[in-house]
């Protein structure tokens, strides 16, 4: 999309009516992100950001932005790093699905390869790490009883729901073997730990769901995409952010030291440094994150199996959705390790 699809005097009207924001406007599409659409809007000297709900699935729970704006709004005014928001709008003939303002922020999303001046600035990149999990242990610490959280979740039995609540979603598209699959999803039931402390959770806690400050020391300045988030185990989110985490051998690792543009060996901390900052912070117990660490490798892997079969099938164009059948596989083999079965 190169020019906005929408009405742009309808959404004038929204705009003034309902944020009193008015005059001459600029908008257009921002690229980037895998789920929702997002618009930058300049207006008044201000600048904006509206995140849409993709028109092709303006049902599909898990674009749900009327529900991630709840969600915002809900942790908005204590320590919990969130954007600024402004209105919502659940009327489709606005913009053609549910979309809501956010104020703008001017900052970094890393993602292949680190800001430059990061790179120029290497002794400050401890700090990536540090801010990523400070930014959770203020997350995990919100208290979300009696909030708007608290009606929109479903804690219960959370824990004894993930087996099969995703092994179910991998029914809907299985088409090949898929090694380890079924081994570690009853280990994960047999090892599964008693239900323990409650918080809220992002749901897709990671390096690149942040904005970081322009400048070093690198601070993180909000996090973003909240559209999973729910109250559950706090250690599900600790482990997710782990398995995106630079170190040698993963695939999935975001800026990892020896790529192009990415983070300095001798400041990129080891997994276990992070988590172990986690464990003082919180001072919560990390001594059985195994099943965490499993859980997470086996659960991204069945969503990326999702994109891999409709690559196999031909709904997919993709490219980069043939290369997720083999990133599945490895990702399978370190489920594996961490559940300690051979398959």
């Amino acid at each position: 999309m190169t020019e906005p699809d929408f009405n742009r005097d309808r959404f004038a009207d929204w705009l003034s009516g309902t944020v009193g924001l008015r005059g001459d406007f600029s908008i257009e599409p921002i690229r980037g992100g895998g789920s929702c659409e997002m618009f930058a809007l300049a207006v008044e000297g201000q600048r904006f950001v509206i995140r849409r709900a993709p028109l092709a699935a303006v049902a599909d729970t898990a674009h749900n932005v009327v529900r991630e704006f709840q969600v915002i709004e809900a942790l908005s005014g204590g320590d919990v790093r969130v954007p600024e928001l402004l209105a919502c709008c659940e009327d489709n003939s606005v913009l053609g699905a549910p979309f809501y303002v956010m104020r703008f922020i001017d900052g970094e999303v890393i993602r292949r390869k680190l800001p430059q001046r990061y790179l120029d600035d290497p002794g400050t990149q401890g700090c990536i790490g540090e801010e990523l999990i400070d930014a959770l242990v203020e997350l995990h610490a919100f208290d979300w009883r009696g909030s708007a959280l608290e009606r929109m979740a479903k804690p219960e039995r959370f824990l004894e729901r993930q087996v099969n609540r995703w092994m179910s979603q991998l029914d809907k598209y299985r088409s090949r073997e898929l090694a380890g699959v079924d081994t570690v999803a009853r280990w994960l039931e047999d090892n599964r730990p008693a239900a323990g402390e409650l918080c809220v959770m992002h749901g897709d806690y990671k390096i690149d769901n942040a904005m970081f400050s322009p400048d070093t020391p690198p601070r993180i300045l909000s996090l973003v995409d909240f559209e999973m988030t729910t109250v559950g185990d706090p250690l599900i989110d600790l482990a997710w952010a782990m398995i995106f985490w630079p170190e040698a051998g993963n695939l999935i690792a975001i800026a990892a030291p020896g790529e192009p543009g990415g983070m300095d060996a001798d400041h990129c901390q080891a997994p276990g440094v992070l988590i172990e900052r986690y464990a003082e912070r919180t001072g919560r117990s990390v001594d059985g994150l195994q099943w965490y660490q499993a859980f997470a490798a086996w659960k991204l892997g069945i969503v990326l199996e999702g994109s891999y079969a409709k690559f196999l099938s031909g709904e997919s164009k993709n490219p980069n959705h043939e290369f997720f059948g083999f990133v599945v596989d490895q990702l399978m083999e370190r489920a594996q390790r961490f559940a300690q079965t051979d398959g």
